[in-house]
C-alpha cells in the first residue's frame, strides 16, 4: 500500500504540438484524485523525451515520482494506489452489454416518438433489430478480422469463406428492414438462415466440441468469450425470422 502521507508527486510526461500523451493526462487526473498535489513537468520534443528516458532508464513515458521515488507509468501508478489494473486479453462482456443496452434505449426512444409510450410489442422488435444493427456494424467497422475470428467456428463460412464477408452486411440489412418494418419477406428469411447457421456453428463449437474461442459477435478485436450469450444472440434472430412475417400475416389477416 502507498505512504498516504504523502502529498507531492512530480510527473514527467510528454506534450508536444503532435501529441499530448493520453496517459500523462490520466495519470495527472489519478494523482489529483488521490489528493497529491503534481508538479507537472512536460516533455515538448522528441530530443527532450529520449533524453528523459535515456537517463532514467525506461522505455515509455509517463513517469511519475512520489517523493523522489519512481513509481513508473500510469499503470504502475493504479496498482500503486491499489486500483485494478485492466488486462487487454483478458475475456469481458462489456461490448455487449455496451450494444444490448444502448439497443434497449434507442427501443424505447422509437416507441415513445412513435407511440408515445415506452413499453409495447413494437419495442421488443425495435430492440432486437436495432441490436442486430450495432452487432453488425461493430463487425463492419473491420471485416478483415471479423471473418479471421468467425472462420475459427462457422460451420457455413468454414465451407464457403465469401459467407464470413456477407454476414455482416446481412444481419445489418435485415435488422434495418425490421426496424423500418418494410420487405419483411426478405429481411425475415435472412435473420432466421443466418441466425439458425450461428446457433448451430457455436452449439457444436462449445457444447460439442468444448473449444474455448472468443465470439466475433461484437467484431473481430473483441475479447467476449464464444458461448450462452452468442447461442442467445442467434436463437433470438431466429424468432424474430419467425415472428415477423408471422405478425404482418395476422395483421394483414
Amino acid at each position: 500500500m502507498p505512504n498516504q502521507t504523502a502529498k507531492k508527486a512530480t510527473i514527467h510526461r510528454m506534450v508536444t504540438d503532435e501529441h499530448v500523451c493520453p496517459f500523462g493526462l490520466k495519470s495527472k487526473a489519478l494523482l489529483e484524485r488521490e489528493g497529491m498535489k503534481v508538479d507537472d513537468q512536460w516533455l515538448t520534443t522528441r530530443e527532450q523525451t529520449d533524453a528523459f528516458k535515456e537517463k532514467h532508464d525506461v522505455e515509455t513515458t509517463p513517469q511519475t515520482f512520489i517523493d523522489g521515488r519512481r513509481i513508473g507509468g500510469y499503470e504502475e501508478l493504479r496498482e500503486y494506489f491499489g486500483k485494478s489494473v485492466p488486462d487487454p486479453e483478458a475475456t469481458s462482456y462489456q461490448p455487449i452489454i455496451a450494444i444490448f443496452a444502448t439497443s434497449l434505449l434507442i427501443a424505447l426512444a422509437f416507441s415513445w416518438a412513435a407511440t408515445g409510450g415506452l413499453l409495447g410489442l413494437r419495442t421488443v422488435e425495435w430492440f432486437v433489430a436495432t441490436a442486430m444493427c450495432l452487432l453488425g456494424l461493430q463487425k463492419l467497422k473491420d471485416l478483415e478480422s471479423f471473418s479471421n475470428m468467425f472462420l475459427n467456428y462457422d460451420l457455413l463460412a468454414q465451407r464457403e469463406v465469401r459467407y464470413g464477408y456477407v454476414y455482416p452486411f446481412a444481419e445489418t440489412g435485415a435488422g434495418i428492414l425490421m426496424i423500418a418494418g418494410a420487405l419483411i419477406w426478405l429481411a425475415a428469411p435472412v435473420a432466421l438462415f443466418i441466425g439458425t447457421v450461428g446457433a448451430v456453428s457455436v452449439f457444436k463449437a462449445v457444447y460439442v466440441d468444448r473449444r474455448e474461442l472468443k465470439c466475433a459477435c461484437a467484431g473481430g478485436d473483441s475479447n467476449v468469450p464464444l458461448g450462452f450469450v452468442s447461442l442467445t444472440e442467434n436463437l433470438i434472430m431466429v424468432l424474430m425470422g419467425i415472428w415477423m412475417p408471422l405478425r404482418m400475416y395476422v395483421l394483414q389477416g
